[in-house]
């Protein structure tokens, strides 16, 4: 039986996704499928190193060192096609650590911020806890699909005098991959307003069969030079807990004030198991990550499936991530008694659409990174639940 088909307990772990449910949801009979964390053991190699280096006993300063940055140097080269520097590296606990310490080292307080809804909750906290304002460019949702309304990206960049754009690629929660072309437009509207691009490409590694991931500066060296990128191993191959990232910056002065703003937050050193598991995931867990893709299109396939046969939810098809962007406005229930059925009747436990902007209500966000027994179990619940309306 394949490794990703064995449910492990995670009850009393601490896991913010099992241990906080009852809190969150009122009930111990909810079945957790909200945070972006999956329910896999971390590769055999990932493991063993951590298990490896434990054993030494001693958890003093450790360094992210020349073999560190060349291990990034060959994943980013060899999974996306882009050659990078590895002076261009500045190590982070987590992306939105990251996207806070850009957002205060590169703008000013009152500069207007571009971003696409509906979308990540903490990219509006990562502009208004720093006393910049938020610019929407609302995506297109139309078919089963969203799109970008560039015509709007330009016009709102145009007329808010925006200082920087904060992209998500791949996009959670919608889950597209943008294409090369839906980036070069965006970039260029960029390069033409001398607007900074801030990329979090954190599920860049979680694309499905069909789409392939593009990093935004990679497309030419003027993009290159105007934007800063994301990248972690944690949601690839769930080792959120060990708070492992990194920033990469081509241009020398913007990764000066990036750098001299991590410093000053006492930011500037990861923990000796971050290292540790970046290191191994990227060097020994292309096999399991490879698996991994076909099990979350397995589990996507199967939840659309069951899901849209309901005729009251309809899935957005995904072309990357493990999260489900669930349309449930033909169930006629208004936002809030939406958030009540899923949590009381049907006893599953998702994010809440309307978290990640206006345009997300009517919506629920499904994380399907678990084994089948348990994707199956939250489905079914849904189901049923559906079938009573």
């Amino acid at each position: 039986m394949s490794r990703f088909y064995e449910v492990k307990d995670r009850m009393g772990t601490r896991s913010v996704k099992w241990d906080m449910a009852e809190k969150l949801f009122k009930s111990k009979e909810v079945l957790p499928m909200w945070v972006a964390d999956m329910d896999f053991q971390a590769p055999q190699g990932v493991i063993d190193a951590l298990r490896e280096r434990a054993a030494h006993g001693i958890f003093g300063y450790t360094l992210t060192d020349e073999l560190i940055g060349g291990t990034i140097y060959d994943w980013v080269k060899s999974r996306y096609n882009w050659t990078i520097d590895t002076n261009w590296i500045t190590y982070s606990p987590g992306v939105v650590p990251s996207l806070h310490m850009m957002v205060q080292a590169l703008t000013e307080k009152g500069d207007n911020l571009l971003i696409q809804t509906p979308v990540y909750p903490p990219f509006y906290k990562v502009v208004e806890q720093h006393e910049r304002n938020i610019i929407k460019n609302e995506l297109i949702y139309r078919e089963n699909r969203y799109e970008i309304d560039f015509d709007d990206f330009e016009n709102k960049i145009k007329e808010n005098d925006v200082k920087a754009f904060i992209l998500c690629n791949p996009h959670n929660p919608v889950g597209r991959v943008w294409t090369e072309e839906e980036l070069k437009k965006m970039a260029d509207i960029c390069l033409k307003h001398n607007v900074l691009i801030f990329s979090d490409e954190i599920h860049a590694d979680l694309v499905l069969p069909g789409y392939n991931h593009t990093p935004i500066a990679s497309l030419s060296e003027d993009i290159n030079q105007k934007t800063i990128t994301c990248l972690s191993p944690t949601k690839t191959f769930n080792l959120a807990g060990l708070q492992a990232s990194y920033v990469i910056t081509a241009d020398k002065k913007l990764k000066k004030k990036v750098d001299d703003k991590f410093l000053a937050q006492g930011m500037n050193m990861l923990n000796t198991m971050g290292i540790t598991a970046l290191e191994a995931a990227y060097q020994h867990g292309t096999e399991w990550l490879e698996e991994l893709i076909g099990i979350i299109e397995e589990n996507k396939n199967y939840a659309l499936k069951h899901l849209n046969a309901t005729g009251k939810i309809e899935v957005v098809e995904p072309e990357g991530t493990y999260l489900l962007w669930l349309d449930c406005k033909k169930t006629g229930l208004a936002h809030e008694d939406l958030k009540t059925f899923m949590q009381e009747t049907a006893k599953v436990g998702l994010n809440d659409g309307a978290s990640f902007g206006k345009e997300g209500e009517g919506f629920m966000r499904m994380n399907i990174a678990c084994p089948k027994a348990t994707l199956e179990e939250g489905v079914d619940r849904i189901v049923q639940a559906v079938k009573e309306l």
